[in-house]
């Protein structure tokens, strides 16, 4: 058991097992990762970035079908956390998804060639938006790259307000600010030149006067289309319900139902000699009582001219083309056709009421500029007070981190009053981190003149300031320790370390003063099998690591010195536990 600094952390989501197959040169690996800081190491084109991009997959990045190994058809990674914080438990919630067994999670995503990707959480398919919502809760994984992404000026405040806790304020802020920029885009619309106004409205009142001469209904084009298919056939129909009637009932000289009346009195004249031809009798009636029925609607049907037969087309026709030509200027149906009247005559009705809904608009968008300023000014005052005490958690890390003439400050300013762009979606700040390495030197945007051994730094003192506090409970570094030396190497691996005893750690490293504090060290190598190249993970015993240390010390050639001095470099790391506590 290794030694804590603080009180026990790992209440807090943990990536517990990782399961890949078939990612570039990964047939399969497993890799089970526990609480503490892990750290991976191995020869460069190893595997170690095929990894990273694994964990990426699983936390939504966009799928890559070259990422699939050239012998297999589809590609998967599979992750299991534990201990799911509330937001993620909530967002499973509303998609109906129940955790697993002991609160477990497993999300599994598989690419296959045709570049199509499938996710699913607990056995349940889900989208990569779901996926993208949860990630940030999951894991956060960093390098240089994303160093110069994070301690951009654009990016920053949320930085900030998130260290803060000022999310829920932002959002309420972005309500407000969100409904101002709608009342603003209205207002502009209204606005336009008088002429522009004029010839809107003048085009809008001919649309809904185009629209009312027709007054077409619902369902109107499809009546006419049935009613004009029957006067165009009136004389075939009449032709044949005619002789259908006078067939069952309306000839002269016999028809089917005089036969069937016949029919029936003479088997009830046998009834008392035949029973069956009494009930034969009854079943007879009735079939006389539908064909009497069927017989009168059918003679309802004989009579369906017109007294002018031609101007009664005519008339549908006409109805149904001014229907038409609607629908080919305002829309493919009758209900689009509506549709847009009805946006027209709301259009129509504002432009006619501009001048009033002008007045309505100003008093609208002061008052809400009145609130978004005053929760815009809240939030300055907060960031302010919050930037101070980041200035100084990371001031203190970097120092810590061999920069000891280095001035770090978040800077916190408001756009002025008199600028009409000041309200922006996050208030009306800019926040930016402003960095000094060497005394005399002015502070700066940290993305115009930090190092990349400073960046690797700062992001790592930015974390242990910021992620103790919020964001994911998984963090992995990668390759941060490029750029600087053992000394600084040895304490950066110290600081992870530290920040280890909050959350869980992995560290991609060919750093050996980082990669000899781990409380987990595997080794990423990898070997030809059937003429085929394979990655292979091999968790690491004191005499494996050892060995895997001397290399990364050594180089080519391995000696008994480097290997004592790999020795001795886990030895003080497990002084470093004792002397901590148990």
């Amino acid at each position: 058991m290794r030694a804590h600094l603080g009180p026990d952390p790992f209440c807090v989501t943990m990536l517990e097992t990782l399961h890949i197959e078939n990612i570039a040169v990964i047939r399969q690996v497993d890799l089970d990762i526990r609480a503490g800081l892990t750290v991976l190491t191995g020869e460069t084109g190893a595997g170690k970035s095929v990894l990273i991009d694994s964990i990426q997959l699983l936390l939504g990045e966009k799928a890559d079908r070259t990422l699939i190994r050239t012998d297999s058809d589809t590609a998967s990674v599979t992750g299991v956390f534990t201990q799911l914080p509330k937001q993620v438990s909530e967002l499973l919630s509303e998609q109906g998804i129940a955790p697993e067994e002991d609160g477990m999670m497993m999300i599994r995503r598989t690419v296959n060639r045709a570049g199509k990707s499938m996710i699913r959480i607990n056995g349940q398919p889900v989208t990569r938006t779901l996926l993208l919502q949860l990630s940030p809760f999951l894991i956060d994984i960093h390098g240089q790259n994303d160093t110069q992404h994070l301690l951009n000026p654009q990016h920053f405040a949320a930085v900030l307000d998130r260290y803060a806790s000022l999310e829920d304020e932002v959002s309420r802020y972005r309500a407000v600010y969100d409904n101002l920029v709608s009342l603003r885009r209205e207002m502009q619309e209204i606005s336009k030149s008088e002429a522009e106004r004029l010839r809107t409205l003048e085009m809008l009142r001919f649309q809904v006067a185009d629209i009312d001469a027709v007054a077409p209904k619902p369902g109107e084009d499809r009546l006419i289309a049935e009613k004009l298919l029957l006067l165009k056939n009136s004389e075939k129909i009449q032709r044949q319900t005619q002789f259908a009637y006078r067939a069952l009932k309306g000839g002269e000289k016999g028809n089917v139902l005089m036969l069937v009346s016949r029919s029936v009195a003479a088997l009830e004249s046998l009834a008392s000699l035949l029973p069956v031809a009494g009930q034969l009798g009854e079943q007879l009636k009735e079939c006389q009582y539908q064909l009497e029925d069927i017989s009168e609607k059918i003679y309802d049907l004989t009579d369906t001219s017109e007294p002018d037969q031609v101007a009664a087309i005519d008339k549908l026709e006409g109805r149904l083309d001014a229907i038409e030509r609607l629908c080919r200027k305002y829309g493919s149906g009758i209900e689009e056709v509506l549709a847009f009247r009805r946006q027209a005559g709301e259009r129509l009705e504002k432009l006619e009421r501009a001048d009033e809904r002008i007045a309505e608009l100003q008093a609208l968008i002061e008052k809400q500029t009145a609130e978004a300023s005053a929760r815009a000014q809240d939030l300055t005052e907060k960031r302010a007070q919050a930037a101070l005490s980041l200035s100084g958690a990371i001031s203190d890390n970097l120092m810590y981190l061999d920069m000891p003439n280095v001035r770090f400050t978040v800077s916190v300013q408001p756009k002025p009053l008199s600028d009409p762009a000041r309200l922006g979606p996050r208030g009306s700040d800019t926040v930016e981190a402003l960095f000094s390495a060497n005394k005399g030197e002015a502070l700066q945007p940290v993305d115009r003149i930090a190092s990349g051994g400073e960046l690797s730094r700062l992001m790592l003192a930015l974390r242990c300031a910021d992620l103790q506090r919020t964001g994911a409970a998984t963090v992995i570094f990668d390759e941060i320790d490029t750029g600087v030396s053992g000394k600084t190497a040895r304490k950066i691996g110290l600081k992870m370390l530290q920040l280890a005893d909050h959350m869980q750690v992995l560290c991609v490293t060919h750093s050996a003063q980082i990669a000899s504090l781990a409380d987990h060290h595997y080794r990423i190598s990898k070997s030809e099998t059937d003429g085929r190249t394979e990655t292979a993970l091999t968790l690491l015993d004191h005499e494996g690591a050892v060995e895997e240390l001397s290399r990364i010390l050594g180089g080519i050639h391995v000696t008994e010195a480097q290997r004592m001095a790999a020795a001795d470099m886990i030895a003080e790391k497990e002084d470093l536990r004792s002397n901590s506590g148990s």
